[in-house]
C-alpha cells in the first residue's frame, strides 16, 4: 500500500485509471485550443482530481459498483468540469467561445466511460490484494467472511484465530484468540475481522476489541453491542459485507486525501528546489568519509509494515555495530538510543544532523507513500518490539518527517513524554494541526534547537 498516489488512488488499477483520465482531459483541452490559457487547463485537471477524491471514484472498492453507477459517476464529474470551464472562459478575455468548450466533454466523455467499464474494472479483478486481514473465529460465519474477502479480491486473509469453544477447521490457523496481541506484535495487520457470537464469545470478543484499540488496529464486528473507548464506526452504518468497521482514529477521509495530495506536491517540489543543496551535501559526504552517500535503514511504517528509510549518511560505516558497545551510554529512556556526543558521527554528519539536513532524502519516502510530511517519527523494528501495547498505537498512522516531538525539544524530552505527544497528535489530528506543526518546524530546523 505504499505508493506515490496512495489514498488518492490506492492500488495499481486506481492509480493507472486516475493518471489515464487526467492525461485524456489534458490532451482534449490542448487539442481544443486551450493551450494559451493555462489557468483553464489547470483548473479543469484540478477540478477532476478534486471530484475524484471527494466522490471516491478511485477508491479500490469503487470498481465493484455496477456499470451503470460507474458510467453515471463519470458523467456527473464531466458535467461539473464542463460547468467550471464555462464559468472560467466567460471571465477570461480572448478565451475560446462557450460553444468551443463543448468539444472537451465530447472528446473525453465516451472514452473515459469505455476505459472505466471495459478496461479498468477488468484489471481491478486481477489485481493483488491491498490489505492484510486477520479473522477471529473458525465458525461458518468466519469461513464465509474469509471466502467473501477472497472473492472481492481486495483483501488477503493472513489467517484465523480460534475462540476457546470452537473446533472448526480452517487454513491457516494461527492460534487462539488470546494470541491476538502476540500476532499483532509480530505481523503487520490492516484490519481484524471479529467473527464471533456475542452470546457465547462476548468476553473474548470484548477482550479482542480492547487489544485492537490499544494497538490502534482497525477492526470489524457483525454487531455493535460493545463498549468503545476510542473506536468509531466508519460511515456509522452497516456496509455491504455485513460488518461494522471501526477505526481508532477519526477518519476525516477528505482531509486525509488532501493531506496525501499535499505530501506529493510538497515533497516533489522540495526535491526539485533543494536539488543543488542535496548534490553539494552528497559530494561533501563522499569526499570526507569512506562509505556510501545514503544510509538505508529498515523502519516500521503504517501498522508496523517495514520500509527502507533514507538519510544522508552522518556516521561511520560500521555505526550499527558500534552502537551495541555504546548501549550503556544511552541518554534516552525507553527503547530508543540517543547520545549527545556520539563518537560514531562524522564531522560533516554533526553539522547536517544539527540542522536536520540528513533527513532531506526522506522526501523520497514521502513521495513514495512510505511516510508523510507530518506524523510520528518511524521507529526501528527492534524498538517497536519493546513497546508497551498502548505505545504501538503510534503505528496506526503513516510516519512523518516532523511531529509535535520535533518542535517540543526533540532529544531533550523523555521517551514517555515523546510517546504521549504522538498519541496527542493522532487523537487530535487535522489539516490545521499539520500546517501549524510545519510552520513551527521551520525555526526549529534553522536554529538546530534540540538536535544532537
Amino acid at each position: 500500500m505504499t505508493s506515490t498516489l496512495d489514498q488518492l488512488a490506492p492500488g495499481f488499477t486506481a492509480k493507472l485509471n486516475l493518471i489515464t483520465d487526467l492525461l485524456i482531459i489534458l490532451a482534449a483541452m490542448l487539442a481544443a485550443g486551450f493551450g494559451p490559457f493555462e489557468i483553464v487547463v489547470l483548473s479543469a485537471v484540478a477540478l477532476w482530481l478534486v471530484l475524484g477524491i471527494t466522490l471516491r471514484h478511485y477508491d479500490a472498492w469503487a470498481y465493484g459498483r455496477t456499470a451503470t453507477f460507474d458510467a453515471g459517476m463519470v458523467s456527473i464529474m464531466m458535467m461539473a468540469v464542463l460547468t467550471g470551464m464555462i464559468v472560467l472562459v466567460r471571465l477570461i478575455p480572448g478565451a475560446p467561445a462557450v460553444t468551443e468548450v463543448s468539444v472537451v466533454p465530447l472528446a473525453c466523455w465516451p472514452l473515459l466511460i469505455v476505459l472505466r467499464l471495459m478496461v479498468f474494472r477488468a484489471i481491478s479483478r486481477q489485481e493483488a490484494p491491498l490489505d492484510d486481514v486477520l479473522i477471529l473465529g473458525t465458525s461458518s460465519l468466519a469461513r464465509k467472511t474469509a471466502d467473501d474477502l477472497r472473492a472481492r479480491g481486495k483483501h488477503k486473509v493472513i489467517g484465523h484465530l480460534r475462540f476457546s469453544d470452537e473446533n472448526g477447521k480452517v487454513e491457516p490457523l494461527l492460534g487462539a484468540v488470546h494470541d491476538l496481541e502476540k500476532i499483532l506484535r509480530s505481523t503487520p495487520v490492516d484490519e481484524v475481522m471479529i467473527s464471533g457470537n456475542p452470546l457465547r464469545q462476548g468476553a473474548e470478543m470484548q477482550a479482542a476489541i480492547r487489544v485492537c484499540e490499544r494497538f490502534g488496529v482497525p477492526f470489524a464486528l457483525p454487531i455493535s453491542g460493545f463498549r468503545f473507548d476510542r473506536a468509531r464506526p466508519v460511515g456509522g452504518r452497516s456496509v455491504a459485507d455485513g460488518y461494522l468497521h471501526y477505526l481508532n482514529i477519526e477518519m476525516k477521509r477528505h482531509q486525509r486525501a488532501i493531506k496525501r495530495l499535499f505530501d506529493i506536491v510538497a515533497s516533489g517540489a522540495a526535491l526539485i528546489v533543494l536539488s543543488p543543496l542535496l548534490l553539494v551535501v552528497a559530494g561533501i559526504i563522499k569526499l570526507t568519509s569512506r562509505g556510501p552517500v545514503f544510509f538505508k535503514q529498515t523502519r516500521s511504517g503504517l501498522h508496523g509494515r517495514p520500509f527502507q528509510m533514507l538519510k544522508f549518511r552522518s556516521m561511520v560505516v560500521d555505526a550499527e555495530k558500534i552502537r551495541e558497545a555504546l548501549a550503556a551510554k544511552n541518554e534516552m529512556s525507553g527503547p530508543v538510543f540517543k547520545m549527545k556526543n556520539d563518537p560514531r558521527i562524522t564531522t560533516i554528519g554533526r553539522f547536517i544532523r544539527k540542522y536536520s539536513i540528513d533527513e532531506l532524502p526522506q522526501l523520497i519516502n514521502v513521495l513514495n507513500g512510505d511516510m508523510s510530511i507530518v506524523g510520528p517519527r518511524p521507529p526501528l523494528p527492534s524498538e517497536v518490539a519493546k513497546y508497551e501495547g498502548w505505545q504501538r498505537r503510534r503505528l496506526s498512522v503513516r510516519p512523518g518527517l516532523t511531529c509535535i516531538w520535533q518542535v517540543s525539544g526533540r532529544n531533550q524530552i523523555s521517551f514517555e513524554e515523546w510517546m504521549n505527544l504522538d498519541m496527542q497528535y493522532i487523537d487530535r489530528w487535522s489539516l490545521t494541526e499539520d500546517i501549524t506543526l510545519i510552520l513551527k518546524t521551520v525555526p526549529v530546523v534553522l536554529t538546530g534547537r534540540g538536535a544532537s
